[in-house]
């Protein structure tokens, strides 16, 4: 949880600079404490806000319920709060609920719907979400096999900044012909002009 995280912070520091309200003063005590390691303290200023509907205190609630940080570890509870934040269009919670339905983790595992949530994060500009759609499509878990959108989807999230899209997009370039590298390079070109939409 630790990198989705960390792509979440980028966007707070912006908010918390930008806003003085209530909610932002309880999230941002609330997210000291999770920095010191005062988890139980971080979870008590997060609930209510979660309760709320706040997407962000309901994000940071999924990451501790799924880290076991200041409550006892529950993956159903992280998988709850991660879906409702996702729902709200956070992208960090997207990717997230996409991973905990590709494992299982406090859902019933279905390739679809981590593929759904994948898609959705992948579309926001996730390079992880977009890694990880790459990754369905060439083991064909919730679509069907194909292996020029796989590589569409690696060139996407490496050059994005995915760790593990380079390496991932060499394997299966070794599957393709040199016509349908030309066909999926064609196709990431496409998505990142219409800006991952409809790919």
């Amino acid at each position: 949880m630790k990198r989705t995280l960390a792509s979440l912070i980028i966007g707070l520091s912006l908010l918390m600079g930008a806003t003085t309200s209530a909610w932002a003063q309880d999230f941002k005590k609330g997210y000291e404490a999770f920095n010191k390691g005062n988890y139980a303290y971080a979870m008590l200023q997060m609930r209510p806000l979660a309760e709320r509907g706040n997407e962000y205190a309901q994000f940071m609630m999924g990451v501790m319920y799924a880290d076991g940080l200041g409550v006892i570890q529950d993956f159903k509870e992280a998988a709850k709060m991660f879906g409702l934040a996702a729902q709200k269009g956070l992208i960090s919670a997207q990717f997230n609920l996409g991973a905990f339905y590709e494992e299982g983790k406090g859902v019933a595992q279905d390739y679809k719907m981590a593929v759904k949530w994948y898609r959705l994060a992948a579309e926001q500009g996730h390079a992880s979400g977009q890694t990880n759609l790459g990754a369905m499509y060439a083991n064909g878990k919730g679509v069907i096999r194909d292996n020029v959108m796989a590589h569409m989807w690696l060139i996407i999230g490496a050059s994005n900044g995915s760790p593990s899209a380079p390496k991932n997009r060499d394997i299966i370039a070794k599957r393709l012909t040199a016509a349908e590298i030309s066909k999926s390079q064609q196709l990431a070109r496409e998505c990142v002009a219409r800006q991952y939409k409809d790919c």
